[in-house]
């Protein structure tokens, strides 16, 4: 039972702060009127993708009759998400410091071709270009802590679903 309390609260705390962040950069976005580059908009999906997971297994936690082996391999898939978003935190902070060189999509169109609109006439903001800093970190260097955070809070909760427990395995 207190296994299950522990691992709840470790889903819980990284839905929260991924929901946090995303929000966030959706209303830098909004109000701040800051413009996502390519990269930018790449980082997002690890959010997208471990904010449904995290928020299921929270839920199925509830139960009580939460299946651990269901539970251990959707933190495992939210650990490497965001271990994967950190690694491009860190590669789109590079950029932006110029260690490294983008892709090609932050510095020309990258448009769909086709039926749909034509993106590439739309502006794309260079993904070198740093639009904000706080204590040094742009919004990618910011990225690269928080899904590290949030990883190392999931490998948490997936060493929590291991040991012993008074229910029957």
């Amino acid at each position: 039972m207190t296994r299950t309390r522990s691992v709840r609260k470790f889903a819980l705390a990284a839905f929260l702060i991924a929901l946090a962040t995303i929000t966030a950069a959706w209303t830098f976005e909004i109000v701040g009127d800051y413009k996502p580059c390519p990269l930018c908009l790449q980082q997002r999906w690890a959010y997208y993708f471990s904010l449904p997971v995290l928020g299921l297994i929270w839920l199925r936690m509830l139960t009580l009759q939460a299946d651990l082996d269901v539970v251990r391999w959707g933190l495992i898939a939210v650990t490497m998400a965001m271990a994967v978003n950190a690694g491009m935190g860190f590669y789109h902070s590079g950029v932006e410091w110029g260690w490294f060189e983008g892709p090609t999509a932050c510095s020309s169109g990258a448009g769909l071709s086709g039926g749909l609109p034509d993106l590439s006439k739309a502006t794309v903001i260079n993904c070198s270009e740093v639009q904000w800093r706080m204590f040094g970190l742009s919004f990618a260097g910011w990225n690269m802590v928080i899904s590290a955070a949030i990883a190392a809070i999931a490998a948490l909760g997936v060493k929590r679903t291991y040991g012993s427990s008074s229910v029957s395995q």
